[in-house]
Formats: C-alpha cells, sequence, structure tokens
C-alpha cells in the first residue's frame, strides 16, 4: 500500500479511536487491535503528528498514582473523519473500476 495512503488511513483510525470518548495511549491500541495492528512507536508519531496538526488535544491527569495522557479529538479532527468519508467513496470507485476487468473476465 502507498505509504502516504497509510499514513492518512492510520491517521483517521486514531481519530475515530477518540471520536466518542477521551482516551490513552494502550487504551487506542487496543481498541485497534480487532480491525489493525499497531506498535506502541508508531502510535505515538501518529498521535504526535494529530496534535501538531491540532486535530487532537492532549491532557494529563493522575491514574491510580501514575500521570497518564488523554487525548480529545478537535474538530479540526471530525472534520478530518468527514473528509476522509467522503475521499474513501471516490477510492472504493476507483478500486470497483481497476476490478471491473477481472469480474468481466471471470463472467
Amino acid at each position: 500500500m502507498d505509504a502516504q495512503l497509510k499514513r492518512g488511513i492510520l491517521d483517521v483510525c486514531v481519530l475515530a479511536a477518540i471520536k466518542n470518548e477521551d482516551s490513552y495511549g494502550y487504551k487506542i491500541i487496543k481498541d485497534l487491535k480487532p480491525y489493525l495492528e499497531l506498535s506502541e512507536s508508531t502510535l505515538y508519531t501518529i498521535l504526535k503528528r494529530l496534535g501538531a496538526a491540532d486535530m487532537l488535544t492532549v491532557r494529563t491527569a493522575e491514574h491510580e498514582g501514575r500521570l497518564r495522557k488523554y487525548y480529545h479529538i478537535t474538530d479540526a479532527g471530525r472534520n478530518r473523519i468527514e473528509e476522509f468519508k467522503s475521499e474513501w467513496k471516490e477510492i472504493i470507485n476507483i478500486y470497483q473500476f481497476v476490478i471491473k476487468e477481472d469480474i468481466d473476465e471471470q463472467g
């Protein structure tokens, strides 16, 4: 898969994981696990990039005596999810065009 496309998809997956409630690193990885494998180092790179793009904010809170970073989606992050949904429809159309020959040859 194209690296830029994959990066964009992973960014949106992380945003989707926090769209309904604030979350922290380990929980984000756990929530995404049924859908994709994501390492801690990759996740924190994505979180840093999304924070720099103002798509999420970070707050630190104490949890069981330790500090934990919680990530919160911003309006820009929500807008990115909506943009992705629109873009994905176009990607599906392109995919259907590309595989059309294969389907026609099988038929």
